[in-house]
Order: structure tokens, then C-alpha cells, then sequence
């Protein structure tokens, strides 16, 4: 009984929103705040696929492709991690960034997070920008071709000439064309929306004004989930 006690007060803080709603960059500060694992489907994925097993290749394939990497694969790696971090001493909580994308994989996630005893300091943030903001950000953000480190076109992010992680140049990914942004806003609107109705339904969602600059962003999320 102890053990649980322990680990039940493990914050947890999901949050989702567009494309481009400076997700990514709200969990860093919170990482940074808070001492939390970070949990990012992308950075993930990347790392994944640098394994040359058939996963890791495939992986690797669907992302160049501009297809979704299937919930049972994904699923399989959050898994993995969740156990490592479980096992992790001194582990004060996770931040799930960008997931879940469905129902289903809501659904998973609490499963998941009531196994490891984790659900009853949780937080379900939505960061919303409107699709005009999106397709703005989008075309202008930039990649890292060292680290794949991705840059937000807002705030001090702008005026950045190399990478400042690795000092890597920087470069505008294919896919954030303007039709590329319109395609992953309706992947957004069909795959996961779906996952913010459910924790909307469930009385969980809490929505933060992401047009705003990023400190005051996190100002507001700071009011929600200390």
C-alpha cells in the first residue's frame, strides 16, 4: 500500500491542440518547471526510426509519406516508455504532448495511466489557435538538420540563423507547404478531435488562448495545472 501512495500523486499533464499551437514548446517549459518526463509522439517516432529493424524502417517510410504511424505501433512505444520511467527514481510525472489522437487512443492512454497508478493528479490542456494562425506559423516555422529540433515562427524563435541546441542550419520541411498545413488541419479536425470530445465529455478539458505570446501562454497554463 505504500508504493501506491507514493505514486499517486504523479502529476500528469496532456496537451493537445493544432498543429502549430506551440504544443512542443509549452511542454519543454513545463518539463523545465516541474522536472517531468517528457513524452512526445514526434520525438518518439524519430528515434524509433533510426532502429533498422522492419519497425524502425517502416516507421521511417510512413512519416516521409506523410502517413499516420498505426496506434498499436505507437501505442507499443509510449508503453516503453512509461516503463522505463516507472522504474525511474526520483520520477515526479509526465507530459504527453500531442497525443492522444483518437478516442481509442484516449481511451488506451487512461488505461495505461491507471495501470502505473497515475491519474490522480491530471490535467487535459487544449491550446487553440484558428486555422488562419496555423497555416501562418506553419509555412514560416523551420527544422534543425542536425537534431531535427523544430522552430516555431513566434517570439525569439524568429530571428534564430542557426540551431541554437547544436548550432545546426535550419530549413523549411517539405510537407509545411500550404497544402501540406491544409492536409494536416484536416487530419487534426477528423483524427484528433475525436480525442478532445472525449475529454471534453469526461469534464476534463481545460482550454488555454494560444494566440497569445508564449510567456503569456504559459502563464495561463501555470494557472491550471500547479
Amino acid at each position: 500500500m505504500t508504493h501506491f501512495r507514493k505514486i499517486k500523486n504523479k502529476k500528469v499533464i496532456i496537451i493537445l491542440g493544432p498543429p502549430g499551437s506551440g504544443k512542443g514548446t509549452q511542454a519543454k517549459l513545463l518539463k523545465k518547471k516541474f522536472g517531468l518526463e517528457y513524452v512526445g509522439s514526434g520525438d518518439l517516432l524519430r528515434a524509433r526510426r533510426r532502429k533498422k529493424d522492419f519497425t524502425g524502417i517502416k516507421i521511417s517510410k510512413e512519416i516521409d509519406q506523410g502517413k499516420r504511424v498505426p496506434t498499436p505501433v505507437i501505442f507499443k512505444i509510449w508503453m516503453d516508455e512509461f516503463e522505463k520511467f516507472k522504474k525511474k527514481e526520483g520520477f515526479k510525472g509526465i507530459i504527453i504532448d500531442g497525443s492522444p489522437r483518437t478516442d481509442l487512443e484516449a481511451e488506451m492512454v487512461e488505461q495505461a495511466l491507471g495501470w502505473y497508478g497515475w491519474t490522480k493528479n491530471k490535467r487535459v490542456l487544449l491550446i487553440e489557435i484558428s486555422q488562419r494562425e496555423v497555416i501562418k506559423r506553419l509555412t514560416k516555422r523551420r527544422m534543425c538538420k542536425e537534431c531535427g529540433r523544430i522552430f516555431p515562427f513566434i517570439g525569439e524563435f524568429k530571428k534564430l540563423k542557426k540551431c541554437d541546441k547544436c548550432g545546426g542550419d535550419l530549413f523549411t520541411r517539405r510537407d509545411d507547404s500550404i497544402e501540406g498545413v491544409k492536409k494536416r488541419l484536416a487530419w487534426y479536425k477528423t483524427d484528433v478531435k475525436p480525442a478532445v470530445r472525449y475529454y471534453q465529455k469526461r469534464g476534463e478539458l481545460i482550454k488555454i488562448n494560444g494566440e497569445q505570446s508564449i510567456e503569456d501562454v504559459f502563464k495561463d497554463v501555470l494557472k491550471v495545472v500547479k
